[in-house]
């Protein structure tokens, strides 16, 4: 059996070049299905490093495919490089400094996500072509995974039909084999249409789409009494009719985020939201239709994965990080509130928070953790293929996502050794489950018992595309 400990090597050999493009892409900061300048840079890596390249994967012109090897299992690894509007912030300051008012920022960490998976890849690349290992290795550049569900769309054209193993990972404070735990979510606009008329001289002849919005607003808004305390719902006007309050709006749409535990719980959810959209179309006598934009399912575990990635995580142990690291982390949490901090050891399981700026240790699956209140299109994947996920600590602990903290600390040292720390544990994994020919069939298997009851349904109805338009008009938050 190769020594798969030496893979190590090769992600250190090439980690420069991937935290370069992490630093690239952290500084062209773009949102969902708009990653045009992010996806060329990480198609060029690809090519440089000498990957067979598939752009517009699934038609969606910012998803991008490398593959090595050929001939053997595929190994799947999973990136992303979508930013977040309204998080610009300068790299390195630990105050609220944007670069661009109202501008575009890497609030979630994906700029290092997308160059730390594809160093991973990189590295097993490498292994493979040293060892004579015959398998295929496979960096997917994903978008839009902020709303705009870009790996479900690649499920449902077929992107992973024949995968045997998927990897994937997220920044965050603590590093972590993930334990699968995300909502089941659907994103749909509700759009009204009236009648406009004279607000004050003929008021008697119009149709308010805007007041159909607010009472579809105060209805849903009483269903949260009456649905499942692990649910959630959330809504964005998208436009409101217009700025004249003297005309009767003709016109409105309300986007809805629409959340459950599970598939058969979302798709009832966002029954009764329909159904209450067309209750206040009635109350105002105008029309409504819903349009669904994305969906995503909950998120599959697989045991035989997270057991492997903890083998191998227990091994590496945490990032190294320095005093020069821990004193910048100092300087963000300074920004932080107590109940930030409080929150990030409770997400994790640890108890009470403790005087730390950054990880240290790594969080053993056995210590119990609140389920995941977010979604993820990652989940889609899960359904299909064996799928493990892992938390890299890349910021200060307390750090929220989706903020300007995040965003400062992107292209930071400690963040650049959280990054290549994964890769490491990744690609480590990915080699152990090739060594091992009893493995792959074993997290089929796994795969196979989990959706022998509730085979995978695509949560996105047919005939519906990725919403490039949609997202490039209004952005997804």
């Amino acid at each position: 059996m190769q020594n798969t400990h030496s893979i190590w090597t090769y992600v250190d050999a090439k980690r420069q070049e991937f935290e370069a493009l992490s630093d690239r892409v952290w500084a062209m900061p773009e949102t969902c299905y708009m990653e045009v300048r992010s996806v060329a840079e990480h198609t060029a890596e690809l090519e440089r490093q000498g990957f067979r390249v598939t752009q517009n994967v699934a038609g969606i012109p910012t998803a991008v495919m490398g593959e090595a090897g050929d001939e053997g299992p595929v190994i799947a690894i999973l990136g992303e490089y979508d930013a977040l509007p309204g998080l610009s912030q300068e790299a390195g300051v630990a105050e609220h400094r944007p670069v661009e008012a109202n501008g575009n920022g890497h609030g979630c960490g994906h700029n290092l996500l997308g160059a730390g998976a594809m160093l991973a890849a990189t590295a097993v690349k490498d292994w493979l072509a040293a060892n004579g290992v015959k398998a295929r290795v496979r960096y997917y550049g994903c978008p839009a995974e902020e709303g705009g569900a870009g790996k479900t769309f690649m499920v449902k054209a077929g992107a992973f039909d024949d995968v045997d193993l998927a990897f994937c990972w997220h920044p965050e404070c603590f590093a972590e084999v993930t334990q699968a735990s995300s909502l089941a979510n659907s994103r749909c606009d509700f759009t009204f249409t009236g009648r406009a008329s004279h607000a004050a001289g003929s008021p008697h002849l119009g149709r308010s789409a805007l007041d159909a919005v607010e009472l579809m607003n105060v209805g849903v808004n009483y269903m949260r009494e009456h649905m499942p305390s692990d649910c959630r719902v959330h809504y964005a006007m998208i436009d409101g009719g217009g700025i004249a309050p003297n005309v009767v709006q003709a016109t409105a749409k309300v986007r809805y985020s629409i959340r459950s535990p599970n598939l058969p719980g979302m798709r009832d959810l966002v029954a009764r939201v329909h159904r209450i959209a067309q209750g206040a179309a009635m109350m105002t006598d105008t029309k409504v239709e819903m349009t669904v934009l994305s969906a995503v399912s909950n998120l599959l575990g697989n045991k035989p994965l997270e057991d492997l990635m903890w083998k191998n995580l227990s091994r590496l142990g945490p990032p190294e990080f320095d005093e020069a690291d821990r004193a910048f982390a100092r300087d963000i949490q300074k920004t932080l509130s107590e109940d930030d901090i409080a929150d990030a050891y409770a997400r994790f399981g640890l108890g009470e928070p403790q005087d730390k700026a950054l990880c240290d240790i790594v969080v053993a699956p056995e210590i119990v953790r609140p389920p995941m209140m977010g979604s993820t299109d990652v989940a889609d994947v899960s359904w299909v293929v064996p799928l493990v996920q892992m938390n890299g600590a890349t910021c200060a602990i307390g750090t929220p996502f989706h903020s300007w903290q995040l965003t400062a600390q992107g292209k930071s040292p400690a963040a650049k050794k959280g990054m290549v720390h994964v890769a490491k544990v990744i690609a480590a994994t990915a080699a152990d489950a090739l060594m091992d020919p009893g493995f792959i069939p074993a997290a089929k298997a796994d795969l196979a018992r989990r959706t022998a009851r509730t085979p995978y349904v695509c949560p996105i109805p047919d005939g519906v595309e990725a919403p490039v338009a949609a997202m490039a008009s209004k952005g997804a938050a």
